[in-house]
């Protein structure tokens, strides 16, 4: 048959290029679906606020006449003038292990890119790190955690034989939460405490948290602005990521280091929420929250998303408070382990915590580079 590329220009094409993962992983045990009302909010410019400062392009594999994979390029212009760097992103990689498809597919983007005066191609990674990053090339027999790919086995082997080579890789950790808090982790926080380095909230209630997540998210800009494919978000990316996650977030798991009235530490987790996504198969109504809340009670796997600490409070034992309490609650509410979310493999004072932590690297993700 014959193998086109056809650019997403209108809303029936976007609706194809949205819908085109349910099916191409429809018999995928351990996929998670996103949501569709979060998927159009993403990929048009009148909701996403990073298409302001990026160009993007949209692409659908037709073979036949069908639609047989999909690709999303990007060029983050704020990030490549600070970074001074000519580097273009593909995100949103869908096919089958068909190396014509997935060479007319990211042939697409590569030429793109070119035309637009870049000088490499790296992913999948989207416009922030928010988005998800890098393909899972080891650990595809474990949960998914939120906001992470999930891609097919075959995509390593996929990328390397379109010429595709490492870039970055990020280690995930399991954790195995024991029946109380190590005991030299909790003299480590005692110890901070004792000299009042700082105190660690202790929230139940969205209201009570809702005051606290912009000046998370502004101690996020500074404790990652030097991490790989960090850039900072603005103010009114932050309200919007604030709107977006608050009503998911459990405040149980999220800990805040404060001294006197400032953030100067911060962890955020929440029960791992896979199976709730897949029942809901991409709709929150009727039943699809239902199932996702479902789910958060029923998992024995707490994903830690993000943290932080303000670089002057490093090293004084605050990560070992907000530790501590992440744990307790942990225990306490019989989750059996933690989920490290992507630590990046150069990362080696927070992955060295891990392994005192008796953490083990269980699954590890990879962006891919190719220059141009």
């Amino acid at each position: 048959m014959t193998l086109t590329i056809r650019e997403v220009t209108t809303r029936r094409d976007l609706r194809t290029f949205i819908k085109l993962p349910f099916k191409i992983h429809q018999n995928h045990i351990r996929w998670v679906p996103p949501l569709y009302s979060e998927e159009w909010k993403f990929f048009q410019p009148s909701k996403n606020l990073a298409c302001s400062y990026s160009d993007i392009t949209l692409a659908l594999a037709m073979d036949g006449g069908k639609p047989a994979g999909r690709i999303m390029g990007i060029i983050n212009h704020r990030y490549n003038n600070a970074k001074s760097e000519k580097q273009a992103r593909f995100a949103c990689l869908e096919c089958s292990n068909d190396d014509r498809i997935a060479h007319v597919l990211l042939s697409f983007v590569e030429n793109w890119a070119r035309a637009h005066g870049m000088t490499r191609v790296i992913g999948p990674m989207g416009f922030t790190d928010q988005d998800p990053q890098g393909f899972l090339i080891e650990g595809f027999e474990y949960e998914p955690s939120i906001g992470t790919y999930y891609n097919f086995e075959f995509f390593p082997d996929l990328m390397e034989r379109q010429g595709y080579e490492k870039e970055m890789d990020y280690a995930v950790y399991k954790v195995a939460l024991p029946s109380e808090v190590p005991a030299f982790y909790q003299k480590i926080a005692e110890r901070a405490a004792r000299k009042k380095v700082c105190r660690v909230l202790e929230l139940t209630k969205r209201r009570e948290l809702k005051k606290y997540i912009l000046p998370v998210l502004r101690l996020m800009n500074h404790c990652f602005q030097e991490l790989y494919g960090y850039h900072e978000l603005d103010e009114q990316e932050m309200i919007n990521l604030a709107r977006r996650f608050l009503p998911v977030l459990d405040p149980r798991f999220v800990k805040i280091a404060v001294r006197g009235d400032e953030v100067i530490g911060f962890n955020i987790a929440m029960p791992n929420l896979a199976e709730g996504f897949r029942r809901a198969r991409g709709r929150l109504f009727p039943f699809g929250i239902l199932w996702i809340l479902r789910a958060g009670r029923r998992t024995q796997q707490l994903d830690s998303l993000v943290g932080g600490i303000r670089s002057d409070f490093r090293s004084k034992g605050v990560d070992a408070m907000i530790g501590c309490a992440t744990m307790s609650a942990a225990i306490e509410s019989g989750f059996k382990f933690v989920d490290s979310h992507h630590e990046l493999e150069y990362n080696l004072k927070v992955r060295g915590e891990m392994k005192k932590l008796g953490g083990k690297v269980y699954k590890w993700f990879r962006i891919y580079r190719k220059h141009l």
